[in-house]
């Protein structure tokens, strides 16, 4: 039973910086263009062929 006094501040931890990291992305913008990999999708472009 002494396990759980470091398990369970360990997880609270870990949770914590797993919530901190994902209100950083969402702060930083990085969800802003959902449409952008639709429209490449359905372009005709293609980008297969690596440049030399």
């Amino acid at each position: 039973m002494t396990i759980l006094t470091y398990l369970i501040p360990i997880s609270l931890l870990l949770g914590g910086l797993g919530l901190w990291g994902f209100i950083y992305t969402i702060r930083s913008d990085q969800y802003d263009d959902p449409d952008g990999n639709a429209q490449r999708i359905l372009g005709g472009q293609y980008d297969d062929k690596p440049k030399d």
